[in-house]
């Protein structure tokens, strides 16, 4: 804040407490005049307001609360660039608690350091701090129970892109994922041909003249799907016979993704968890897919 802004902010301040204190004690002092004086308010026939002082308990009330706000401002920061005689600053506490979090998290999770993944998933206190480490990084996309949306995988069924080994799920969370569909350039007729044929190798009824065409079209997708379409799980490449679809289950969502292919990431997570925040993690994603 600059200098001119500090001294406006202060000289407000300390003028309108000054002038509640003026307003407040010649109000407050006795008129000397009849107290039975009115202000001329009068209401329901008989409802005099009289021009008395302030009771000295309310009063006092307003000169404790003047007083609790001259403490407040003389310790803690409020008058423009002052820091306030306690040196208080909001970041300062945040790093405090912080700290002494990290410390008792710590504490608490030391029993844990040296369990594998098979005895963390059957530790109690374990998946109840790894399900809200799980509710703090991971659900804003697949959710807080796991079951994931359009576009971020379900990591409660029985398909895994990169397969579900503990180590595979580990590498997942630390390392992060980046999977591509490219867009394969095809015409609009070789679109619905191959997208025909794809959505008929996971059972779905599609138009079989155009899904044979497509079959040759497939070719080009081989590569990374496989011959059968069962995926490749050190690419990434999905299984398109299991029925399960990351960006929608339906013919129409398939030829979307044909034409304009798709970038998928799972960003790395090993730079913002702890070690062991990762091995808990891992440990539950691997129960709830079970």
């Amino acid at each position: 804040m600059s200098n001119g802004w500090s001294w406006f902010i202060i000289i407000m301040t300390i003028g309108t407490i000054i002038a509640l204190c003026w307003l407040l004690f010649t109000t407050a002092r006795p008129n000397g005049k009849d107290e039975t004086e009115t202000t001329g308010h009068v209401w329901d026939d008989d409802l005099t307001e009289l021009n008395n002082p302030l009771p000295v308990w309310w009063l006092m009330l307003f000169i404790i609360t003047i007083g609790m706000g001259i403490a407040y401002l003389s310790w803690y920061p409020g008058l423009g660039n002052y820091k306030g005689m306690l040196d208080w600053t909001q970041v300062k506490q945040f790093e405090e608690e912080y700290a002494e979090m990290e410390e008792r998290q710590k504490l608490a999770l030391e029993k844990f350091v040296d369990m594998d993944i098979p005895s963390l998933i059957k530790e109690p206190l374990a998946m109840k701090t790894a399900a809200n480490v799980f509710s703090n990084n991971c659900a804003v996309c697949h959710g807080s129970t796991g079951k994931g949306a359009n576009g971020f995988p379900n990591l409660t069924d029985k398909d895994w892109l990169y397969g579900n080994k503990p180590e595979q799920i580990q590498h997942s969370i630390s390392q992060g994922r980046n999977g591509m569909m490219p867009n394969l350039n095809l015409s609009e007729d070789n679109v619905k041909q191959l997208a025909n044929y794809v959505f008929g190798l996971s059972g779905e009824k599609v138009d079989q003249a155009l899904a044979q065409k497509g079959k040759a079209l497939f070719a080009t997708c081989s590569g990374c799907h496989g011959a059968d379409g069962k995926g490749n799980q050190i690419l990434g490449a999905p299984n398109l016979t299991d029925n399960i679809w990351l960006y929608g289950a339906s013919l129409e969502s398939i030829e979307n993704v044909l034409h304009n292919g798709k970038q998928g990431k799972m960003p790395a997570h090993g730079s913002l968890l702890t070690e062991l925040e990762v091995r808990l993690l891992t440990a539950y994603v691997s129960k709830i897919s079970q």
